[in-house]
């Protein structure tokens, strides 16, 4: 099998990205190890920026977006009583909208066939080949056939364990990693939000985050030792630490129901350099993680697809190979942007075991700070709603 660009992972970057190419009239094709519903079984996040958004407009394929999804002109930092609401849109002229993962990876999913991009689920034993030259190649196993893809660019959109990044050479590439000590514990549940906004709090029990996917479905978030066990946190427990962290006003409007999904996520910053070696492109968590402080995940997997979209179309239909050549420093100048307000929202916002009264001192200052600068508060708004591309 033959085409120009090979894509490993068919979550929604590696999806957005054919589509792109695709609507180029780029050759492409989509390799997912799990099968399409188990993508869709993801619990994921649900804050886009104005990135994202225009990658679907630009698509034709943000209806049900527009129809479903929930515009935000702001967001709120919490601590104990005190809420100071970041006027996003007052601030930026801009908003984000609120649309969960899945149904935005489910929009691609379903458009796929109809806009000729072919998607292979269920592939295991992925393999990259010849990467360093320009005739490099993907063997995987489908169906017990061992099958190879021959590409002029591979693309790597399969995650942090995928294959696509180890296959970069040790003495090429380098990793930089921050491991925080703590996980979310995240409880879904079809209840409606207790604010029509988000709120991060910082309480002297720990961070606590709510959020939501739709109008009558709410995400919320509590900070834990990397130590416990979803198994020692039944709902009620859960919901009893949510109404103290997030203060009284919040918890008088909780509607409490049974989880939907609950699980423990770890926290950890990390970036790989580069981004590009050879004829293999990385984009997402493939080349990155941010902490889910701030919504930055899925978005910057979404301006990584923005300019390697742009690199591939240059190169494809103008025969521009120094737009590929050009793909990691683009990349990578946004992504350690958006790594720092992840980090600094993180340390803000979270109680560090190392942390002393000093640090506690440091981080009052900085909300009161924030609270009375709207010059600070103008530059948390940029970064919220996400940087030019």
């Amino acid at each position: 099998m033959k085409t120009q660009v090979a894509i490993i992972g068919g979550g929604p970057a590696g999806l957005l990205l054919g589509h792109l190419l695709r609507a180029e009239g780029v050759d492409c094709i989509v390799l997912e190890r799990q099968s399409g519903d188990h993508v869709l079984s993801r619990i994921r996040a649900g804050v886009l920026e104005q990135v994202t958004v225009g990658l679907m407009e630009r698509l034709g394929l943000d209806a049900r977006m527009k129809a479903e999804g929930l515009p935000h002109g702001g967001f709120n930092l919490a601590d104990g009583e005190r809420l100071i609401r970041i006027d996003v849109a007052g601030l930026t002229g801009q908003s984000v909208m609120v649309y969960g993962q899945t149904e935005l990876t489910r929009d691609l999913m379903e458009a796929a066939p109809a806009r000729a991009l072919e998607v292979i689920y269920q592939v295991s034993d992925v393999a990259l080949h010849e990467i360093d030259g320009d005739a490099p190649y993907v063997t995987y196993t489908c169906d017990g056939q061992a099958r190879r893809v021959d590409a002029r660019i591979v693309v790597g959109c399969d995650g942090f364990h995928g294959p696509s990044r180890r296959a970069i050479p040790e003495q090429v590439g380098r990793g930089f990693e921050r491991v925080y000590p703590f996980g979310w514990l995240g409880i879904l549940a079809d209840v409606p939000p207790c604010n029509h906004e988000l709120i991060y709090a910082n309480h002297e029990r720990g961070f606590a985050l709510a959020s939501m996917r739709s109008a009558t479905r709410s995400r919320y978030y509590i900070d834990v030792p990397l130590t416990e066990r979803i198994e020692d946190w039944p709902d009620d427990r859960i919901w009893d630490e949510l109404a103290v962290r997030l203060g009284p006003d919040a918890a008088a409007h909780i509607t409490r129901g049974p989880a939907i999904e609950k699980s423990i996520a770890p926290l950890r910053s990390f970036v790989f350099e580069p981004m590009r070696h050879g004829s293999l492109l990385l984009c997402g968590d493939a080349a990155h993680i941010v902490p889910p402080t701030g919504a930055k995940g899925l978005n910057l997997a979404a301006s990584d697809v923005h300019y390697a979209a742009q690199a591939l179309i240059a190169l494809f239909r103008h025969g521009d190979g120094d737009a590929v050549a050009g793909y990691s420093g683009k990349a990578l100048a946004r992504v350690w942007k958006s790594e720092r307000f992840s980090w600094s929202l993180t340390k803000l916002m979270h109680r560090f075991p190392e942390d002393g009264p000093f640090e506690r001192r440091m981080q009052v200052a900085e909300l009161d700070y924030i609270a009375s600068s709207e010059a600070a508060q103008r530059a948390i708004a940029e970064n919220y709603v996400g940087l030019p591309v």
